[in-house]
């Protein structure tokens, strides 16, 4: 009975603690996603750092170096973004005219499917117009939020910065929390994290790069305009697993429909997103992103619909990597292990085609 009771206990304890941190990553998002952000950006520039240190840097110019490094490259993914949407944006007006034409075909097809005439069609556009906010609320609104996303990309470089910077002092300070005879399983499990979040980090940013180029040379083989755009995007979209990619084929089938496409190009699209996608998940990640962030697909699911909820985009973005340093931790706490099982997934379920590929030319 005593024993019951306990259970009990420590059951209620948990969920209250499961609680009580939901509500605090909701509440304090302001302040904890620029700092995910910054921790995730600091390990993926910790190897990068280093390099510069073993130059006989000092450790402030190194990271500064590195962060350096970094603003260049995702000027340099911004300057192309914005090349490509300049072309995307001189069709705009003809996409424009493509784009009322479908509504006007879909219309149609609601007035002889569905029954809605284009009175009662015009009365719900009517009233959704009405309930919107003014313009000048609107502009206000996109100016506030460019201004929030500005301060916020400084902060979170000035935090990769300092977490550079003062990395080995945030060490000692964890290990100092940890009793002495478990200080050596603490002292790995930073060092697994760490290689866990730069190794997917890495390998992702590889996979955008050849995705960039295997769709860009699929949509431009099928003559689709601004092809190099819209694989710009679908390719910066795999930073949220299932999602992205799926997302961004749907835009270019769209776009390319809103076009004046034929049937042959939209099912081209849909081709050459299937090619990719095979190419990807059976030879490319087996090779570029390896199996470190080994989340099964149920808990990756999980954990971009929570993160999307707490932390808007910035938490799918941040899903996949925490879970991969969660499953380390789990897994090198002996009452947590059950939850590191629960979340992860086999290391191997057999040979990949990579592989198999790569055995057949050994022998």
């Amino acid at each position: 009975m005593l024993n019951s009771i306990r259970n009990l206990q420590n059951i209620i304890l948990v969920l209250l603690l499961f609680s009580l941190s939901v509500v605090i990553l909701y509440f304090a998002k302001g302040f904890l996603v620029p700092l995910a952000l910054a921790s995730v950006l600091a390990m993926l520039l910790t190897k990068i750092c280093r390099k510069f240190e073993s130059l006989q840097l000092h450790r402030s110019l190194a990271a500064l170096f590195s962060v350096f490094l970094l603003v260049i490259s995702f000027s340099l993914i911004a300057t192309l973004i914005g090349w490509q949407l300049s072309g995307f944006t001189e069709n705009l007006s003809e996409l424009k005219q493509q784009g009322l034409k479908l509504i006007d075909k879909f219309r149609d097809w609601l007035n002889e499917n569905m029954g809605i005439d284009r009175k009662q069609q015009e009365e719900i556009t009517a009233s959704q117009e009405n309930s919107s906010n003014g313009a000048g609320e609107m502009l206000m609104g996109f100016a506030t939020g460019t201004l929030s996303i500005a301060v916020d990309t400084i902060l979170v470089m000035v935090y990769t910065f300092l977490l550079l910077l003062y990395r080995t002092r945030i060490k000692k300070f964890v290990l100092m929390l940890v009793k002495s005879e478990f200080r050596g399983k603490a002292t790995a499990i930073l060092h697994k994290s760490s290689a866990v979040a730069q190794q997917y980090l890495e390998g992702l940013s590889k996979m955008i790069v050849l995705l960039w180029i295997m769709y860009g040379i699929g949509f431009s083989a099928l003559g689709v305009e601004n092809a190099l755009f819209f694989a710009v995007l679908c390719g910066i979209l795999e930073i949220v697993p299932f999602v992205g990619n799926l997302l961004g084929t749907t835009f270019t089938v769209l776009a390319v429909a809103a076009q004046g496409g034929d049937n042959q190009i939209i099912l081209g699209v849909i081709a050459v997103y299937m090619l990719v996608q095979f190419i990807q998940t059976y030879i490319l990640e087996p090779l570029v992103v390896g199996s470190q962030v080994r989340i099964n697909p149920l808990f990756t699911i999980i954990g971009l619909v929570a993160g999307e909820l707490l932390w808007g985009v910035a938490g799918m973005v941040l899903a996949i990597p925490l879970l991969g340093i969660m499953r380390i931790v789990f897994d090198n706490i002996p009452h947590l292990k059950p939850y590191a099982y629960l979340i992860g997934s086999d290391q191997r379920k057999g040979p990949s085609l990579f592989e198999k590929i790569k055995r057949l030319f050994n022998k």
